[in-house]
């Protein structure tokens, strides 16, 4: 029996239940790339599906509408899979567990990927519609959008006649998202050697973080696992010897990571346990209204593996504790925008390795350039190297836009108050989409999604409801 299947609009919720049920991580998308192939075919659409799994479905325009321009509806197709600690579920092979309390449909344990299943749900739902008037629809679903945009990047747009864009891939009601930042993965890459070293070995956690998007969310300071571990790991070295043999926290590198953990091997034990008992008290002190669950634990271990050695050991925690993170720069154009910013969203360690992994971004190519330039001179001065991927540019504000104007009458009708239009510090498809049109008027939108990229992630019911009746009413008045 569907969970969803009393809410409504109907149709949306029943293809995001669909949806839920069928895994869609990042570089996991064949799947529900070949279930939108088949609802476009049971229905005559046409479709074009990649070789990424991207997927284009058309649908003529509904009668009277035949003149319109087309319109462009994008999404994207993946998400982000995080689930709290303990929880079994097997993201790879499982669907979700859907719920819905009051307002707010989650899952439970898991992230619930309204970011951005909630823009495929629409899609079909408008696709699957034979009384909704509709110019021609061009309907765009991206995979990979969540490790740099690459499904956009390499998208064929030549099935597409589409001049107007709208991107439902936005997470606050009545905010048009008009201009957003470009971005990258970075990786710090760190050789390391490894040699015998007697002492007790423990595992370190640094867990019961608030996390959160990367993008939308750096700004609230909330506190990093990965740079609280290598502070960690900074301290009790300068109380006892020590050595690192392994570490790893985080994901995904758009999330701000929640838990990292690391065994290590230490001459002096109570000395150890001592000083992190020392920097927990700290660290909730400093973070007490960001992060209040914080703590950080050592426990004994029965790690059996070879650590790393000295020279290793302090150039991994060197630059753990180096390493730039957060924001680094704030709009002067724009008051409380972020302009630029950083997230070690992932820290892994290999045989012969530590690798560290950024999101970058910034409105400012320039910026984003340099703050490359300082990963790299870091990384490099302690022997590593760096290595990029998923570059995106930014999207920039378009002084006349139709559909904006067009969006925001509706808005104002609607809701009786003016939205807000402004430019985020996230990454946005419409920069790459419109590299790729010459010409393309963009706005994206999108319902209240709370806690994105977190298993806290919810999305409010009546905030769909809303978006939808104003998605519909726009498309109506797009002739």
């Amino acid at each position: 029996m569907e969970v969803l299947s009393e809410l409504q609009p109907r149709a949306v919720f029943h293809y995001f239940e669909e949806l839920c049920a069928i895994p869609h991580g990042s570089g996991n998308t064949k799947a529900v790339s070949d279930w939108c192939a088949a609802f476009a075919k049971a229905r005559g659409l046409e479709y074009h599906q990649d070789a990424l799994n991207n997927i284009i479905i058309i649908k003529e325009a509904a009668p009277d509408y035949e003149g319109a321009e087309p319109v462009i509806l994008q999404g994207h197709l993946d998400m982000v899979c995080e689930k709290e600690p303990g929880c079994p579920k097997d993201l790879e092979r499982e669907g979700l567990d859907l719920e819905a309390d009051g307002d707010f449909v989650t899952a439970r344990g898991t992230t619930l990927g309204g970011d951005d299943g909630i823009a495929v749900a629409m899609a079909l739902a408008l696709l699957d519609a034979q009384d909704i008037p509709h110019p021609r629809l061009e309907v765009v679903l991206t995979v990979d959008e969540e490790v740099g945009m690459l499904g956009a990047a390499a998208l064929d747009v030549s099935p597409l006649r589409g001049k107007t864009l709208i991107n439902l891939d936005s997470e606050e009601e009545g905010v048009f998202t008009v201009s957003c930042a470009g971005g990258n993965r970075t990786e710090c890459i760190l050789p390391v050697k490894r040699e015998p070293f007697p002492g007790t070995v423990l595992t370190v956690t640094v867990g019961g973080l608030t996390g959160g998007h990367s993008g939308t969310e750096i700004h609230r300071g909330r506190a990093n696992a990965n740079v609280l571990l290598g502070r960690c790991l900074r301290a009790m070295s300068a109380r006892t010897e020590l050595r690192l043999g392994e570490a790893a926290g985080g994901s995904k590198d758009n999330a701000i990571p929640t838990e990292s953990r690391a065994q290590i091997v230490v001459s002096d034990e109570a000395a150890a346990r001592a000083v992190l008992g020392e920097l927990e008290a700290d660290l909730r002190r400093e973070h007490r209204t960001t992060d209040p669950e914080l703590f950080l634990r050592a426990e004994a271990s029965h790690w059996e593996g070879t650590p790393m050695d000295r020279t290793s050991t302090e150039r991994a925690v060197c630059l753990l504790n180096c390493l730039p993170n957060g924001v680094q720069a704030m709009s002067g154009d724009i008051p409380g925008l972020v302009q630029t910013s950083l997230n070690l969203g992932i820290l892994a360690t290999g045989a012969e390795e530590l690798r560290a992994c950024f999101s970058v971004r910034s409105s400012l190519g320039s910026q984003k350039e340099a703050l490359k330039d300082r990963l790299t001179c870091l990384t490099q001065a302690l022997g590593g190297r760096t290595q990029y991927s998923g570059d995106y540019p930014a999207w920039e504000y378009k002084e006349d836009s139709p559909l904006r104007d067009r969006m925001v009458q509706v808005f104002r009708e609607q809701y009786g108050y003016e939205p807000k239009v402004e430019a985020i510090h996230a990454g946005v498809e419409c920069g790459l989409l419109a590299g790729k049109i010459p010409g393309l008027d963009c706005v994206s939108i999108g319902p209240d999604l709370l806690e994105i990229h977190t298993p806290r992630e919810r999305m409010s019911i009546s905030s769909v409801q809303r978006v939808w009746v104003f998605l519909l009413e726009v498309l109506k008045r797009s002739k």
